[in-house]
C-alpha cells in the first residue's frame, strides 16, 4: 500500500463519520444568506459526495467499480431513508439521491484523473 492510501485510510473514516452526522442531524431553520440560492442543498450533496468518492478511492484504489458503486449507493440510500424515518425535520428526496450518485461518480472520475498525473 502506498503512502497516499495510508493517509486516506485514516482520513476516510473521519470524513465519513462527519458526513453521516451532517446528513442525519436534525433539520435547522433556513436562514437567508447572500450566498444561498435555490437548490444549494443539492449542490452541497454533490460536493460532499465528490469528496467521499475521492477519499474512498484514494484509500482503496484497487476497488472494482461495481463494488464501489454498490457501497456508495447503499450509503446514500440509507442516509436518505434514515432522514425520512427519524422525523427530525428532514425527508427522503430523490434529487438528493441523484446528487449523491453524481457526486460519487465525479469523485471516482477525479481520482482516476489525478492518478494518471
Amino acid at each position: 500500500m502506498d503512502k497516499v492510501s495510508k493517509i486516506f485510510i485514516k482520513i476516510l473514516p473521519i470524513y465519513w463519520a462527519f458526513l453521516s452526522y451532517m446528513l442525519l442531524r436534525p433539520g435547522g431553520q433556513n436562514i437567508d444568506y447572500w450566498f444561498v440560492f435555490q437548490g444549494i442543498d443539492k449542490f452541497i450533496h454533490l460536493i460532499t459526495f465528490v469528496v467521499l468518492g475521492f477519499c474512498f478511492m484514494a484509500a482503496f484504489p484497487k476497488t472494482k467499480f461495481s463494488t464501489f458503486i454498490q457501497i456508495m449507493l447503499i450509503y446514500a440510500l440509507l442516509t436518505e431513508i434514515l432522514q425520512d424515518e427519524m422525523k427530525m425535520g428532514r425527508s427522503l428526496e430523490l434529487y438528493d439521491l441523484f446528487a449523491d450518485t453524481a457526486g460519487v461518480l465525479l469523485g471516482r472520475l477525479l481520482f482516476n484523473k489525478t492518478k494518471q498525473i
